[in-house]
């Protein structure tokens, strides 16, 4: 017997409300009878590092997911979380949008620098980035690739991959996630 899903979205700055395409993935993975954790992190719009790795610490611990599903500067929180915790070893780890790791932007300077994590703790991994996303560039995401080690997913002219550039939807994640 298939083994439940249990998937945890982290949104990043400012969340991901509908029309985002995390808020999409989340009702269609509960239509799809999977458990979904979709927590709206403490202060979205002015987020402050040590209480949103507290939140996610527990959330971590209460959910265990196997699924983890993140996006901008949810992945910055994801890299902390890992070299600080014990995370149990996932089956899929989804990393869309990171942030460089040079980012300038004042209210999320105490997620900066980040230590890009030498074991990702996931069976599978996926990095998907846009060729022209404004918090990294496809130099700076081929270079995290590589940091990384993982698989790649190019989408053309899709900015942040956010609601702002058009994606309400996100067939591609939900497919990668139910093969």
């Amino acid at each position: 017997m298939m083994q439940k899903k249990k998937v945890l979205i982290l949104h990043g700055w400012g969340g991901s409300d509908y029309p985002h395409w995390q808020a999409w993935l989340a009702t269609k993975l509960i239509k799809q009878n999977h458990e979904v954790s979709f927590p709206t992190l403490p202060n979205r719009d002015f987020p402050c590092f040590n209480e949103w790795f507290e939140f996610a610490k527990k959330e971590i611990e209460h959910f265990k997911p196997n699924i983890v599903v993140c996006h901008s500067l949810g992945n910055i929180l994801w890299f902390h979380l890992l070299e600080n915790l014990d995370i149990k070893p996932l089956d899929k780890l989804l990393l869309v949008a990171p942030v460089r790791n040079d980012c300038k932007v004042e209210e999320l300077k105490d997620f900066f620098p980040y230590k890009v994590p030498k074991n990702l703790k996931a069976k599978e991994s996926l990095l998907m980035v846009s060729t022209n996303d404004i918090y990294m560039n496809l130099r700076e995401a081929n270079e995290l690739q590589h940091a990384l080690n993982i698989s790649m997913s190019i989408l053309e002219d899709a900015g942040h991959i956010n609601a702002e550039s058009g994606f309400g939807e996100l067939k591609e994640v939900l497919d990668w996630i139910n093969e």
